[in-house]
């Protein structure tokens, strides 16, 4: 069957102004989705005062935007190739700006959990294609490696201003404008977007039209990921949580299983033939377990054993992300052409063993300078790896496929993050809960549990590097029918950044 190729996209004879306005968009859009997954876990407190909610019920105003988000960005990265990126990216602005006023205005927990749910589907729609559209519009590797950092960037950034700013809106305003400042930031992307980012057809439905496909890793992820956040409350053995995970695991290897005797696959599975595109999620699975479940961990550290207050904890994590900024935008992409991602990667990746490592070690007594500030310096390293499994990630995409790997390296993004702080946090209260009947005080108790979770994030960080270590050992070809030679007429694939 033969399928109506997408326009070519522009390339490195497009306009640079015109390429780096659109990644100023897509950043942008990204850093205001970043934003609200960490803005809001600084107001629940608030936001469970005013609307009652239940202790249980409060989670899930963060669980209901993960689900939706981490469960769709695979199918929206898909959709995305089929319907073009472009209109993608325009209607997951909208919806998640438009999801973001009704979550802004709630005044029932009912209202609100179902605002959260579509900001997660509008979030998946936008987030799944931008780093798809990004490669295809940078296709000199050079570029591409500092496009990348850029990209990066407003991950730290987005998260770690969150922090700050949903302790500033909260305690000056209140815990709506944790929502309404979406609508001017989503207003603005929506209007640049519609003339900075490249226009594409995409392939069409009948090239990907898979219906129970799309049905079978949508449910799957749903459940393994609800499976995932279960975890800490109802602990790793209950049905809630293992049969969750089990069934999903199940829908995703029936969705293997059809994509590959499927005549139009959702996602043809000559993807998975690069070992720079496995290698790279793989990695970053374990990676974004430990440094998420850092995050959460150590922000509980302060607060919880050094009485440190919201503001205070954004403001003592505040040095990583700047860091982290740094190096993403200021040596990653000078680092990567000159000596290649797996390379960078793997020095980044023991700059972050070393910093989980020493605060295996943090006491009861913590000081900031001594016991918290050599890490939030180390962290830097995240500044390196995160622009790397980028690169490696999209390396193999070509135009036909670059929303797909785009998705898929979003999608074991969030995995990576809901399952670091679902294990981690349950290994860190589970150790608590033995140091406190062993007769220990609460500090020590939750100081030792906290020490175990850094520990295992070092192990997870160090697997990761023996991951990359033997999948990344050699530069990764793209697949041959990742995308037809641009000799031949058609849209060329992006070439692969500086092998390693």
């Amino acid at each position: 069957m033969s399928v109506t190729p997408t326009p070519p996209v522009p390339s490195a004879g497009e306009p640079t102004r015109s390429r780096w306005l659109a990644l100023g968009v897509i950043a942008t859009g990204t850093l205001m989705i970043i934003l609200d997954g960490s803005i809001v876990t600084v107001a629940m407190p608030a936001i469970q005062n005013d609307l009652n909610f239940s202790p249980s019920g409060l989670s899930w105003v963060v669980n209901a935007y993960l689900i939706a988000f981490g469960s769709l960005l695979l199918l929206a990265g898909r959709l995305g190739d089929l319907l073009g990126r472009k209109r993608m990216f325009l209607a997951g602005t909208g919806v998640f700006t438009a999801a973001s006023l009704v979550a802004g205005i709630a005044t029932t927990p009912a209202v609100l959990l179902a605002a959260r749910f579509l900001q997660g589907v509008g979030s998946a729609m936008a987030a799944a294609v931008g780093l798809g559209i990004l490669v295809t519009l940078f296709t000199d590797p050079r570029e591409r490696a500092r496009a990348i950092g850029v990209f990066s960037f407003t991950g730290a950034a987005g998260a770690s201003i969150g922090q700050v700013l949903g302790g500033v809106l909260t305690d000056v305003l209140d815990w709506h404008w944790i929502f309404y400042i979406n609508l001017p930031i989503g207003a603005a992307v929506l209007a640049l977007a519609a003339t900075a980012l490249p226009g594409d057809r995409g392939l069409g439905l009948r090239a990907g039209a898979d219906a129970w496909g799309a049905l079978l890793i949508t449910a799957g992820l749903m459940l393994a990921i609800l499976g995932v956040v279960n975890i800490e409350a109802y602990g790793a053995g209950s049905w809630r949580s293992a049969g969750a995970v089990v069934a999903g695991l199940v829908l995703v290897a029936a969705f293997v299983v059809r994509q590959a005797r499927a005549r139009t696959p959702l996602m043809p599975l000559r993807i998975l033939r690069s070992r720079a595109v496995v290698g790279a999620n793989v990695t970053q699975i374990l990676t974004l377990a430990a440094m998420f479940a850092f995050q959460v961990l150590a922000a509980l550290y302060m607060q919880q054993v050094l009485g440190y207050g919201a503001l205070e904890t954004g403001l003592a994590m505040l040095p990583a992300a700047v860091l982290i900024g740094a190096v993403s935008l200021g040596v990653s992409a000078r680092l990567a052409t000159r000596f290649g991602e797996r390379r960078v990667l793997l020095a980044g990746l023991v700059l972050l063993a070393g910093a989980l490592g020493y605060l295996a070690r943090v006491p009861v007594q913590g000081q900031y300078v001594a016991d918290l500030l050599p890490v939030m310096l180390l962290v830097s390293g995240g500044g390196l790896v995160l622009p790397a499994l980028a690169g490696l990630g999209m390396s193999a995409a070509g135009e036909r496929d670059a929303g797909l790997a785009s998705g898929l390296f979003n999608t074991t993004q969030q995995i990576g993050m809901a399952l670091g702080v679902a294990v981690l946090s349950t290994l860190s209260a589970a150790r608590t809960d033995s140091l406190v009947a062993g007769g220990s005080s609460q500090a020590a108790a939750l100081t030792g549990g906290y020490r175990l979770a850094f520990a295992a994030g070092a192990g997870l960080i160090g697997i990761a590097f023996l991951v990359a270590l033997v999948l990344l050992r050699r530069p990764a070809a793209p697949a041959a029918e990742s995308a037809p030679a641009a000799e031949s007429g058609r849209a060329a694939s992006a070439p692969p950044l500086a092998a390693p």
